[in-house]
């Protein structure tokens, strides 16, 4: 509804020849007591200006409120009314809100809402936006602002990568920290007017909530490296504590939350803590294994996160040079400046620079050794390279080319056509040969593609390049949707040229989630190693201890591993 009415106040100032000035709409009242008339025009206006004007026993309007809608001196009549019909549902829509019940009679205070301006519902605001003339955008020196911004901020991403792994799960928490911040600061401000004068401790019990998940996700982590780590298991004892804590902990906050209810705001706070849990889920739950990726090897961090930040370049740039020109059709009504070429053209050259780049860093054991311990130097990582990054040899599976037009496999370097031979009764054998062209006897049975010099780890990196092209763009989607609900540019201002964390962060979350599934699934179960089976072993009781004994031991010899003695 908001774009339809954004496109026809466009569209209204259009048409010079069908202006209608002596010809007054009628007025549009609602309970907030503003009334809205085309004809309505400010002292000493000879522009025709509409302007929003306060009933008589209204207070006046607060300093730095938003503007009046301006008028649109070349109007068609059409719109007008289609205009005045928008309008008017999206004020009905706010006027029967819960959460808006106390506007009537509200004095100018509780209109005001954090920025010194009159308080308005987000919808509506963009409905009443001025629409003048946009400001020309310096397009050389935002390029430039925001290429030095993402260099620093490469930079410093490089300078923790190589200072170790405990600084990076810091830079890790410390964004966290800010993408939470930035989030619910979004509804903060929206409803400040409520919040403010209303409701108690409110945005403590929000970073409450956050520092309780925190505290559940980190301590839960290091929970698991003790449990890794046989050095490491006199803190036990500690560890078998976390549970409790954690919940004691929920318990309190759940408790502190209930009380600050106040009657008459109930589905307002309600709206409020859902938004929080929502906001917890995105910043704290999707990152929850982001510092086992990092642990378990910092390739399975970093290689994720460049995979993310290559396709967001490759999409802009090829968004910019081939954008609409082949497929008109938009790709998504939540950003409408992205489009079909962009998607595409990410997506070929995050798997390209992937394919190669996966090579590149596979080579370095700082990258590929994992580790559990907790180190504030960075050491030097020495280990037994994991099968997945050497080299090796074997054979393309051959259904893949099954699905694929005969003539585009023929192209692909490496495809032998592997034939069938036929015997004199023109009989199939089970002989299977490369095929020979023009021979008779050869009839095609499939294709064939021996990999030579690949690393394992190459197409697992390319099910994550598939991954941060498809799917996690359309986690920038959803901030995307996010600041189009409540008209904001960006959610903060804190990286010049770019905005805030969340708007570069917002790709990242899922991406991370991903990366530890598909680790766990196709690559390695990392909840079974030994040290944590000798910690579960030791809680065992004696009994119980001499009866796996027993087990584990006619296990191995019915393997041949042992021989009983």
């Amino acid at each position: 509804m908001k774009d339809r009415l954004k496109m026809s106040l466009r569209k209204s100032g259009r048409s010079p020849a069908r202006s209608r000035p002596d010809k007054i709409p009628p007025k549009i009242s609602n309970r907030s007591g503003v009334n809205i008339a085309k004809g309505d025009t400010n002292e000493g206006s000879s522009s025709g200006k509409t302007a929003l004007k306060p009933k008589d026993n209204d207070n006046a309007v607060p300093p730095h409120s938003p503007s009046p809608i301006p008028a649109r001196a070349e109007s068609n009549n059409d719109y007008d009314t289609e205009i005045r019909h928008l309008v008017e549902a999206q004020v009905q829509e706010v006027l029967n809100d819960d959460n808006l019940q106390n506007l009537n009679n509200a004095d100018d205070k509780t209109r005001v809402n954090r920025h010194g301006g009159l308080r308005q519902d987000p919808i509506v605001a963009q409905a009443f936006k001025v629409t003048g003339t946009p400001k020309k955008k310096n397009w050389v020196k935002e390029t430039i602002t925001r290429f030095f911004a993402g260099m620093t901020l490469m930079g410093m991403f490089f300078a923790i990568f190589y200072s170790g792994h405990v600084y990076i799960c810091c830079m890790v928490a410390l964004l966290q920290i800010l993408l939470f911040r930035e989030l619910v600061k979004v509804r903060y401000n929206t409803y400040f007017h409520i919040i403010n004068q209303n409701i108690p401790l409110f945005r403590t019990t929000q970073w409450i909530w956050f520092f309780m998940a925190i505290f559940y996700t980190y301590s839960d982590f290091a929970v698991e490296i003790i449990k890794s780590n046989t050095s490491l298991h006199y803190l036990l004892p500690y560890a078998q504590l976390q549970g409790t804590i954690t919940f004691f902990v929920y318990s309190g906050v759940f408790v502190l939350t209930i009380t600050t209810m106040q009657i008459g705001y109930i589905r307002f706070q309600l709206n409020q803590l859902c938004w929080t849990i929502v906001v917890l889920c995105l910043t704290v739950g999707q990152l929850k294994y982001i510092m086992h990726n990092v642990y378990n090897g910092l390739i399975w961090f970093v290689l994720p996160v460049l995979l993310v930040i290559n396709n967001d370049v490759f999409a802009y740039f090829s968004g910019w040079f081939w954008g609409r020109k082949f497929i008109q059709r938009p790709f998504i009504s939540l950003s409408p400046n992205k489009t079909w070429e962009g998607f595409i053209g990410g997506c070929a050259f995050t798997v390209f620079n992937g394919w190669y780049c996966s090579r590149f860093m596979a080579q370095f054991k700082w990258m590929v050794c994992p580790t559990n311990e907790f180190s504030f130097t960075p050491d030097a990582l020495n280990c037994e390279v994991d099968p997945v990054f050497l080299n090796a040899h074997g054979v393309f599976p051959s259904q893949i080319f099954e699905i694929m037009p005969q003539f585009i496999v023929r192209l692909i370097p490496g495809v032998v056509d592997m034939c069938a031979v036929l015997d004199k009764n023109e009989m199939l054998t089970k002989v299977v040969t490369p095929c020979i062209s023009g021979e008779p006897t050869h009839v095609h049975h499939h294709f064939e593609m021996i990999i030579k010099n690949i690393l394992p780890f190459q197409f697992h990196a390319l099910a994550l390049c598939l991954f941060a092209s498809l799917v996690a763009p359309f986690g920038g989607f959803l901030a995307s949707g996010i600041k189009r609900a409540y008209g904001i540019k960006d959610f903060d201002s804190i990286i010049p040229g770019h905005g805030g964390i969340m708007d570069r962060m917002d790709c990242q979350f899922l991406m991370a989630l991903y990366t530890w599934v598909h680790y766990n699934a196709f690559v390695r179960i990392t909840t079974v190693s030994v040290p944590k089976m000798i910690y579960t072993f030791n809680l065992m009781r004696e009994a119980e201890q001499v009866e796996f004994y027993h087990q584990v031991s006619s296990m191995l010899e019915a393997r041949g591993i042992i021989t009983g003695e």
